[in-house]
């Protein structure tokens, strides 16, 4: 990377970060998207921006971050497949419904099938994140999360017998430590699933509820008591740490409180924690919802919300040297803790 872009990119994300935050968020919850049989993903938007997108030359999407470059990120995939799934619902234009199913055709051709039958979807890149480098292949509850939705909701379009396989391996991964192989946290109840294996306790949180979604389909779909009891564990380990991701019941904090999450991933934390709260009837997560509600944030509190976000984005910073973040600059280092690859 140059030093050119280097600098570009560090400008981006202080006009990011100073001028463009906004407390809204073009994202809203899809209602009754976790029935029997239901197409539609909890969460829709048609107004995203997909800065990072990069469509290969069959029409995959890949994503390009400044620590990574370009790379396939199933998760991405996925996501950018289940979005295209809604504009088809809402809109009959089979061509929306085409770039769904070439995204799910490519994580069926790339599922990864382990020595124990499960069924997991890996990165096949280094990864510096959370004080860490993950190492190729390395594996991830959000992505699980994400892929298992959707090849649910392929499956109720297809029928296709090989997706039903696959889906019957993903749950195993989730049982399985994240020190070894899994991307489970085991608490004396319940338990986290986390998006960055080998990082701090808890890890991030809508990595952790996107992993939650994913199992909560998985079970609607085969109903195996197993991914239930899987998806109560989370439940279980949700409730615990909540209060370690809320930030004065105003706000959530990003990973291990290492800062104030951006206005895009607060409103995610906040409709993703809806979303569970109806999907469990649960009144405590229902409560930390709509304490986190923007729109019941009076002047004062936004100014202190923005101003504590841009004053722990800034230390955060500083702390990471996020400015050498580069996989390349990393090994040279060698100063960043590297995971063994699963």
């Amino acid at each position: 990377m140059s030093e050119h872009s280097a600098f570009s990119c560090a400008l981006l994300a202080l006009k990011n970060q100073f001028i463009d935050f906004r407390f809204d968020h073009p994202l809203e919850i899809v209602p009754n998207s976790g029935a029997p049989q239901s197409l539609s993903y909890y969460l829709y938007s048609d107004q995203l921006s997909w800065k990072v997108l990069r469509l290969d030359e069959f029409g995959i999407a890949q994503a390009w971050f400044r620590m990574t470059g370009t790379q396939y990120w199933p998760a991405f995939v996925a996501w950018y497949g289940m979005v295209h799934l809604g504009h088809y619902l809402r809109t009959g234009d089979t061509a929306e419904l085409e770039i769904f199913l070439k995204q799910v055709d490519w994580l069926e051709k790339r599922a990864v099938v382990r020595s124990d039958e499960s069924v997991v979807w890996t990165m096949n890149f280094d990864y510096p994140v959370c004080g860490i480098v993950e190492k190729a292949p390395w594996v991830s509850a959000h992505t699980q999360g994400f892929c298992i939705s959707a090849l649910v909701r392929a499956f109720r379009i297809t029928r296709n017998p090989r997706l039903y396989q696959l889906l019957e391996g993903c749950s195993a991964v989730f049982t399985q430590d994240h020190r070894n192989g899994g991307v489970r946290i085991p608490l004396s109840e319940g338990a986290l699933y986390t998006e960055v294996p080998g990082g701090p306790t808890p890890g991030i949180l809508d990595g952790f509820m996107t992993a939650l979604l994913g199992l909560y389909d998985l079970f609607v779909e085969t109903g195996n008591p197993q991914v239930q009891r899987l998806f109560l564990d989370g439940i279980t380990g949700l409730k615990a740490w909540l209060p370690h991701w809320d930030y004065r019941e105003k706000w959530s904090w990003y990973g291990n409180r290492d800062y104030l999450c951006s206005p895009a991933y607060h409103c995610l934390n906040r409709l993703l924690l809806k979303v569970l709260s109806e999907l469990t009837g649960d009144r405590q997560l229902a409560r930390y919802a709509e304490s986190w509600n923007p729109s019941s944030r009076s002047a004062l509190d936004r100014v202190e919300i923005y101003l504590k976000y841009n004053w722990t984005q800034t230390l955060a910073r500083f702390r990471n040297r996020s400015w050498r973040l580069h996989p390349a600059e990393q090994a040279a280092l060698g100063d960043v803790p590297r995971r063994a690859a699963s």
